[in-house]
């Protein structure tokens, strides 16, 4: 998919603001790529690739331990096949946004499995947005609602 790519640190603005990057305080370094990032329909070589890649989601009402604290977590795992943490394979990156808007960028290591969660405040609707980045395979989205 297309997408605006900040130069120094690899962020992708889905709001289209090319102004600051967010992530690294950037000021007017974005560029279009044809291939910012792949969703579901790519059509990889080996069906494993796509498995392994494409973040899923699952959406958790709480009720917080003080009246009124209540809270939604979105748990994201990459791939519905693990994806691998060695070295030379691994993801470095899980960026969450809610209806395009950067919200958090979570950094990995080889010696994490691929996973995060973000807490929103019980009453958040839209869509929560993640693009996560393979060393190996690049930058892979999936969204999911929340109502």
């Amino acid at each position: 998919m297309k997408g605006l790519v900040c130069k120094v640190c690899g962020y992708i603005a889905l709001d289209g603001n090319r102004e600051q990057c967010p992530v690294c305080r950037a000021k007017n370094v974005f560029e279009d790529k044809e291939d910012a990032y792949k969703m579901m329909d790519f059509k990889a070589i080996s069906g494993e690739t796509e498995k392994k890649h494409i973040p899923s989601f699952v959406v958790v009402r709480k009720r917080g331990l003080i009246p009124g604290a209540d809270y939604i977590d979105v748990r994201v795992k990459i791939g519905e096949i693990l994806h691998p943490a060695l070295p030379e394979h691994h993801i470095m990156e899980i960026a969450f946004y809610i209806d395009n808007k950067f919200i958090e960028n979570i950094m990995l290591t080889s010696d994490i499995n691929p996973t995060a969660v973000i807490r929103l405040k019980d009453g958040t609707k839209g869509k929560v947005q993640v693009i996560e980045s393979c060393n190996v395979h690049g930058k892979w989205f999936n969204e999911v609602k929340v109502e």
